[in-house]
Order: C-alpha cells, then sequence, then structure tokens
C-alpha cells in the first residue's frame, strides 16, 4: 500500500535534485553555474547602467522635432535581454557537435554578409558596419567573432589528427581576409579582437615558437602599415598619443577626454542613480561609454568590481579547461573567454583614457541588440564546451614549444 506512495515522493524528490534524469535536470547539474551566475550578474547590472546612461543620450539624440522618452534605451534594452536570455539558454543546451556544427555555418553566413556590409550597408558616424532588415539592423561582425573563434578552433584542432595540415596558414588567411573586410567598413577596433584571438589560439594549439616570434615580429609592422595607409587609425592613435593635434582625430581625443572626466566624477562612491550631471556631455553615453555613466553615478569602486567580474569568468574558464582533454573545447573555449576579456579590457582602456578610441562595447552592459544576442550565442557557446564531464580526466595536454 505504501509502496507506490513512496515511489512518487521518491521521484518527487528527484526532480530537480542530483537525481533528475530530464533534459533540463542534466543541463542545470551538467552547466558551469558559477560562469552562468557571472553572466547574469553582468546583465542585471547592464541594465541598471542602461537604465542610469539613458536620459542623457536621450536628450543628445532628441530633435526638435521629436523627443525620445528619457528611459528609452533602457526599455528597449529590457527587450533586447527578453530575446538574448532564450538565445544564451538555447544555444548552452546544445550538444557539441551541434553546437560546432552551427558554428561553421554561421561563420560562412556572416562572413558572406560582412563582404557585402562595406558596400550596402547603413552608414552611421562615417562607417558603414550594419545591414538594414525592414526596420531592422544588425552588425555583422558582432555575429561572426564567437562563430568565426569556433570554426578557427575546429580549424586548428584538425592538426591533432594530421600534422602536416597547413592549419596556421588556412586559419592566418581567413583572418587576413576577416581583417580587409573590416577594416573597409572601417573598423578598426574589431580587427584587433579578431587577430589578437587569432594569435592567442596559435599559442595555446602550441605552434612552434619560431613561428609565433615571426608573427609577434610582424605585429608592430603591421600597425605601423595601419598608420600610414589606414586613415581612421592614422587619427585615431594621432589624437591619443598628440592631443593637441588639430584635424580629423580631435573629436576621438574629446570623446576619451570627455568619458574620463566622466567616470573620476563621481569619486569612489559616486553621485548616486541619476545624479549625475556630467553624462550629459558624454557622446554614446549608453554604448561605447558607459563604463564612465557607471563610474561617475556608482563609483570606482563599482566600476573596479565590474572589472573583478570580467577577469573570475576568464580565469575561471580557463581554470576549468586544466582538466580538458578534447583539443577542440579546449581551444574554441580559449578562444571565446579571450575575445569576452579582450573586448571587456579594450573597452574600460578607451574609458580611463589608456587606449584610443575603438567604439567597442562593454560584454553583456551596454546597449545595442546586435552586441546582446551575438554575445549570449558567445556565452552560450562557452558554457556548451564547458558542460562537466562525468567520465573526465586530468588532460595531459601541454603547449609544446619545441617545434615539433
Amino acid at each position: 500500500m505504501g509502496t507506490p506512495k513512496t515511489s512518487i515522493v521518491a521521484k518527487l524528490k528527484r526532480r530537480g535534485g542530483r537525481g533528475d534524469q530530464s533534459p533540463l535536470g542534466t543541463w542545470f547539474w551538467d552547466i558551469d553555474r558559477m560562469l552562468l551566475l557571472l553572466t547574469l550578474f553582468l546583465i542585471a547590472i547592464g541594465l541598471i547602467a542602461v537604465a542610469a546612461a539613458s536620459p542623457a543620450s536621450a536628450v543628445r539624440y532628441s530633435g526638435e522635432h521629436h523627443k525620445i522618452a528619457p528611459l528609452y534605451y533602457f526599455w528597449r534594452q529590457l527587450m533586447w535581454v527578453g530575446v538574448s536570455l532564450p538565445v544564451l539558454f538555447g544555444v548552452s543546451m546544445m550538444p557539441v557537435s551541434m553546437a560546432r556544427r552551427m558554428a561553421i555555418g554561421g561563420c560562412a553566413l556572416f562572413v558572406l554578409m560582412l563582404m557585402v556590409t562595406p558596400f550596402i550597408g547603413v552608414e552611421a558616424n562615417g562607417a558603414r558596419r550594419w545591414l538594414g532588415v525592414g526596420f531592422a539592423q544588425f552588425q555583422p561582425s558582432e555575429f561572426l567573432k564567437p562563430l568565426f573563434i569556433v570554426t578557427v578552433a575546429w580549424l586548428l584542432s584538425l592538426r591533432a589528427k594530421d600534422a602536416e595540415l597547413p592549419t596556421v596558414l588556412i586559419t592566418g588567411a581567413m583572418t587576413a581576409g576577416v581583417a580587409v573586410l573590416l577594416m573597409l567598413q572601417p573598423d578598426f577596433g574589431q580587427t584587433i579582437i579578431f587577430c589578437s584571438v587569432w594569435m592567442a589560439l596559435l599559442m595555446i594549439a602550441g605552434t612552434p615558437a619560431k613561428v609565433m616570434l615571426g608573427l609577434v615580429a610582424m605585429a608592430p609592422a603591421g600597425l605601423i602599415a595601419a598608420y600610414v595607409f589606414y586613415g581612421v587609425a592614422r587619427s585615431r592613435i594621432d589624437a591619443f598619443l598628440f592631443p593637441g593635434v588639430e584635424g580629423e582625430g580631435a573629436g576621438d581625443h574629446f570623446q576619451t577626454n570627455a568619458a574620463h572626466n566622466t567616470l573620476t566624477a563621481g569619486g569612489w562612491t559616486g553621485t548616486g542613480p541619476g545624479a549625475g550631471a556630467a553624462k550629459f556631455g558624454l557622446p554614446e553615453a549608453h554604448t561605447d561609454y558607459i563604463f564612465s555613466v557607471i563610474g561617475e553615478e556608482f563609483g570606482l569602486i563599482a566600476c573596479s568590481v565590474i572589472a573583478v567580474i570580467f577577469l573570475a569568468i576568464v580565469v575561471r574558464v580557463f581554470v576549468k579547461l586544466l582538466d580538458e582533454q578534447d583539443e577542440f573545447k579546449l581551444l574554441a573555449s580559449a578562444g571565446l573567454a579571450t575575445q569576452f576579456g579582450a573586448q571587456a579590457l579594450v573597452s574600460m582602456a578607451v574609458n580611463t583614457g589608456l587606449a584610443p578610441s575603438k567604439g567597442m562595447t562593454l560584454p553583456f552592459i551596454s546597449y545595442g541588440g546586435s552586441s546582446m544576442i551575438a554575445l549570449s550565442v558567445g556565452m552560450g557557446l562557452l558554457l556548451a564546451f564547458t558542460r562537466r564531464n562525468p567520465f573526465l580526466t586530468r588532460s595531459p595536454y601541454v603547449v609544446r614549444w619545441s617545434g615539433e
């Protein structure tokens, strides 16, 4: 008599517990819950930050006959978060093989879109980085970043099966092609991110030291060439190195100077939510320079906490990868974490005046639909590739610098 009742109670207890064998239960217990929690925390911080920056941007972009509501960008960002979270969870539930195929196919699709963007893209602030579809616009390069990284990681992992494959040459040609397409838009910041992550993946994959040294030696030559032949890079570098110089880069210096002044206006504890005044003189307060708005209204302590969260996410991934045996998952996860950390670092460096203006959003915090959805795809892939494997043992994988 008591057995069926006991069985039902036991099933109910297992539901949601470690014994839950449902797809959702398996996903929850296999996923890196700390990584997911830190990501959701960043998204929550982002909503608060966009709410703080929205009034300043609304005033700046309101016209004589068109007034933007003070919290317009906040409500839009809340909508984008509502779209992005299902994307993040959905991608993180994919089996590794499915996620890899999706990324490779998506990479090919967005490369094609990137090829036409400089010619038919929507122009904004002197650059064509957006494609318009009906009433919507999106930035192909944002979506390409995580998909390209996974594709490069897959190609580099093939070398473990066939050491004769010219993976460095193939992935180098791919990266160079994407860099050229980005420079045509122009988008100097994204170009640096793509190239930096590619070099990081080569190093992690155990590329011979002589090849890495050659690539490192070529980096200054590439920067010099960009300075000489690429007007956008030259103007931004000039504005950063020589603030008093008049010309095309003067506006960039004004932006970075305004960002630094806004960042430090609130001191250690900030002026309080909604009490900031310097943000109203800040261009792109809700996107590129949102870190400065956080500094003004919530203080440098809040900025430090955010920087620590970004660092914790990257360190968490790399520590977890110490136990990874699958070379593809190792490279893909390391590449995605590197891109995530590099983008955050560049954005914060620009806001603090340590780097020239690059138009780089702060991951999960800056306003933007393309950025939010693309970052959700990237983090979803990262969560999928770092899911717990109960049969895992410590990896013997060690980067080889012997040139073998």
